[in-house]
């Protein structure tokens, strides 16, 4: 059964994964875009904590989880995102829905191997301003994408290792429109950009006793910095508009191509907990990144720069009885988790940072180790500060962890 769920849900959610909008936050329009993707629904339930080796979770971020699973495991996940944004002036709602990730581990002995597609990034913005008579309307769309494939070796029972290589594509396109009230043509400038390159991230899991209950567990990973081509195309033409901003090409100049080499951060997560296997367990995580290179020429800005970013994690489930016969709540997988982020984006000499709390429920499909995965994200990004933007968001994402036994040789037919 699982293999068609497979079959039909790659298909479907691949497709749609490039059709939709994915963001409508202003901070998009630089770099690549939001950076959306914060691993799993289990994971961003417990505000990105991932440290133990999980034999019926896909861990994403971390290439050495795929030898610990037990199971062939398919993952899928999306979100609903309400957000509110405001300013010193007023405020605006924006909803988006959006298709996060798709996964299958398989495990092979001591070798697990996994492959996915991740929607890694979007650009989906629109920004009006006035000065000095001259009116600016900017728009943009798209986003980056990452097909990946894990490899990953248990060492010994309590240590794997495991590295993956990411091929990274997408498109980007915006637009920059100038008019003054009552002129009857304005100005358009159309930048568009082809991304591609490859990545690669390497990891370990440890895990070891304290006593007869309590184990520790860690996560260490680290991803290379990588090169990510970009092909740029731009024209610029005369236009006319009406009172929706709808405009029609008046004359337009001869398009302009040329190439860039951006650079993709170089990243490091280190995560440690304790807790009882498949009871509870708390844990913290540190991930920092390199500024890297990914101002484009479409998007470059005077009052823009870039830094080191950070994020600080603390995060945890509890299982009331996961052996529970009688009782389907015992069963039941309560999750919760607080963030700090800082993004490494500078806008008007005023870092961006993110703050947040989540928490999440697993429910487990009965007479299966299949599960169903509900998450709640709340919190603030930005400030109304210098003239900037504060982002208010709720966040609702479920996720599927479908488990199935492939490979196995039957011993009657």
């Amino acid at each position: 059964m699982i293999r068609k769920i497979i079959s039909s849900l790659c298909l479907l959610l691949s497709l749609a994964s490039f059709a939709q909008e994915g963001t409508s936050s202003p901070y998009s329009l630089y770099g690549i875009g939001d950076v959306r993707f914060k691993g799993t629904v289990e994971s961003r339930s417990m505000a990105g904590v991932q440290v133990e080796q999980d034999s019926i979770h896909i861990n994403l971020d971390n290439p050495a989880s795929f030898s610990n699973l037990k199971l062939t495991t398919f993952t899928v996940g999306g979100t609903y995102n309400q957000t509110t944004l405001k300013n010193d002036s007023g405020s605006e709602k924006a909803k988006r829905t959006t298709f996060d990730y798709l996964a299958v581990g398989l495990p092979m002995g001591k070798l697990g191997v996994g492959f996915g597609l991740i929607p890694y990034s979007s650009v989906g913005y629109k920004v009006s301003s006035v000065e000095n008579d001259v009116n600016s309307r900017d728009f943009g769309n798209g986003g980056l994408n990452k097909a990946f494939f894990a490899l990953s070796y248990k060492v010994a029972p309590s240590f794997s290792v495991g590295a993956n290589v990411e091929y990274n594509f997408g498109h980007i396109e915006t637009t920059a429109m100038q008019y003054i009230n009552g002129v009857a043509l304005g100005s358009l400038e159309l930048n568009k950009a082809d991304l591609s390159g490859v990545n690669f991230n390497f990891g370990a899991m440890y895990q070891a006793k304290l006593n007869e209950k309590l184990n520790f567990f860690s996560s260490l990973s680290y991803k290379l910095e990588g090169n990510l081509g970009s092909s740029n195309s731009r024209s610029i033409s005369a236009v006319s508009y009406n009172s929706n901003f709808e405009y029609s090409e008046v004359e337009t100049s001869e398009e302009e191509t040329f190439s860039r080499d951006l650079t993709l951060p170089s990243e490091l997560k280190i995560g440690v907990g304790i807790g009882e296997t498949r009871k509870w367990l708390i844990g913290a995580q540190f991930a920092t990144a390199s500024k890297g290179d990914l101002a484009n020429t479409y998007n470059t800005k005077p009052n823009v720069s870039y830094d080191k970013a950070m994020k600080y994690s603390l995060g945890g489930y509890f299982i009331p009885d996961h052996d529970s016969f009688t009782s389907y709540f015992k069963r039941i997988v309560f999750r919760a988790g607080l963030k700090y982020e800082e993004t490494g984006l500078i806008v008007n000499s005023e870092s961006i940072k993110d703050a947040g709390f989540s928490f999440g429920l697993g429910l487990p499909v009965t007479g299966s180790f299949s599960n169903i995965n509900f998450g709640f994200e709340y919190g603030k990004r930005g400030t109304t500060s210098a003239g900037l933007i504060q982002e208010n968001y709720a966040k609702f994402s479920v996720g599927l962890s479908l488990n199935d036994r492939w490979f196995v040789k039957r011993k009657f037919d």
